[in-house]
């Protein structure tokens, strides 16, 4: 069974849910948290100097699933790659706290007799997922002044891969 639409949960409106102690899994809300699609968050040239910075912002309240943050980085970190091989320094600025639940529904001929419907509807963890607020970053990348156009391509192709509306926004660096 494939995963539910992003359309199901990218509103903020639900309460957040991202209790997980390690030292202390019994007073844990979340039992079992679900693995993490998202492992890198830094890529390319750290210890270069650059020029700009550019920032992918959000323009409205989201909720971006762990899987479409990282399909967003790979195609975003492959068309650098490609075209300005190790000229910049990328990074993913938001990370997926929020454990998402479903209550399992099988639909088909014969399966009310598998299911209990409403009754105890809380649900299991399946994925997890970032909460992004309005004007925060989800990706920055740092690049030299004859490297910046490639930028808002690579931008333009992590945008299809996420929910929402988002801005480019460039600034004069300034240090890391």
């Amino acid at each position: 069974m494939g995963i539910r639409p992003a359309r199901t949960l990218r509103s903020l409106d639900k309460t957040p849910w991202t209790r997980y102690s390690k030292k202390k899994p019994r007073k844990s809300y979340v039992k079992a948290m679900p693995h993490l699609s998202l492992l890198v968050y830094e890529m390319g040239n750290r210890k270069q100097e650059f020029d700009f910075t550019y920032e992918l912002v959000a323009q409205e309240g989201v909720q971006l699933r762990d899987n479409a943050l990282e399909a967003a980085r790979q195609a975003a970190n492959k068309y650098l790659e490609k075209t300005i091989p190790n000229q910049y320094f990328f990074k993913v600025r938001v990370y997926p706290h929020n454990v998402i639940r479903e209550n399992k529904m099988i639909a088909g001929a014969g399966a009310d007799r598998l299911q209990k419907g409403m009754r105890r509807a809380y649900g299991r963890p399946t994925d997890r997922a970032a909460r992004v607020k309005e004007n925060q970053p989800v990706f920055t990348i740092h690049v030299s002044k004859e490297n910046a156009p490639h930028i808002e391509e690579a931008f333009r192709r992590a945008m299809r891969k996420m929910s929402g509306k988002y801005k480019i926004v460039r600034r004069q660096f300034s240090g890391k």
